[in-house]
């Protein structure tokens, strides 16, 4: 009696679950197997012939051609009244715009420790501004930040150290990158922008070379790295001014983690 209870039971299930099934929803057509995206398999640039940037590029490329493509589906789905079409095509055009999508290139690590803050140009400080206006909108409402802003300022950030390499607003444009970073607690990603912050501008207004001590102490628990470069933060706190109440924290990290080193020999 029990058996014939339970079969009966998983007969319901499966009948409510066939009956919540929406009616043309194109599951038959889904792509399967290696073809998923609906590609063919070949590959036109070989990994070992190809840079990362020359893959990132096709990578954009492709990701931009495929949008488009199913944009078009929508629009002639549409004029020809082919509803079921229409919402699959409308499905999963939705799912390409929910998809996480990355830039693969780091601004910071492409352009290297050996550029030098040196230029004044009027064009990269219109650039800068543009970006710390968009960081500013982005933190208008108090303990709430708009992401979408941030990454539209981290954006700008990264256009302005790529088109002016030598303006004097590199090391400015590489801390702020760094500080978006953070929040996003990409730290290894903030890590290089305020090493690049300091190696760009060994003058840099900037805590950089403390943040680089924090990040790797706090956030990556390297701590060998972090206790060289509090050691390197306070020589620059020293200078200056304005960031001189992180001394106390840096003077006290460099205690604990010299003592801990000394005692793991």
């Amino acid at each position: 009696m029990t058996k014939a209870i339970l079969t009966a039971v998983l007969v319901v299930l499966l009948n409510v679950l066939v009956g919540c099934e929406t009616v043309d929803s194109g599951k038959s057509q889904l792509v399967t197997g290696g073809n998923k995206m609906g590609f063919g398999s070949a590959r036109t640039v070989e990994v070992g012939k190809a840079g990362e940037t020359d893959i990132v590029e096709r990578v954009a490329v492709n990701r931009q051609a495929y949008r488009e493509g199913l944009e078009l589906l929508v629009e002639y789905y549409n004029s020809t009244g082919n509803s079921m079409k229409l919402a699959w095509a409308q499905k999963e055009l939705a799912a390409l715009a929910a998809m996480p999508q990355y830039h693969y290139i780091v601004e910071a690590a492409v352009a290297g420790p050996g550029l030098k803050a040196a230029v004044s140009s009027i064009e990269a400080d219109y650039m800068f501004r543009a970006a710390m206006d968009l960081e500013k909108q982005a933190e208008a409402v108090p303990l709430i930040k708009d992401e979408r802003l941030l990454r539209l300022a981290l954006d700008k950030y990264n256009e302005m150290i790529k088109k002016h390499p030598s303006s004097d607003k590199i090391d400015d444009a590489a801390y702020r990158a760094g500080g978006i970073c953070e929040h996003f607690k990409d730290y290894t990603i903030a890590l290089l922008y305020y090493q690049r912050a300091y190696q760009w501008d060994p003058a840099t207004p900037y805590p950089a070379r403390f943040r680089e001590g924090f990040i790797l102490d706090e956030r990556l628990h390297r701590r060998a790295e972090a206790l060289e470069a509090y050691q390197r933060a306070l020589n620059s706190l020293r200078r200056e001014g304005e960031h001189y109440n992180w001394k106390e924290y840096a003077e006290k990290r460099v205690s604990v983690l010299t003592k801990s080193e000394e005692g793991a020999r």
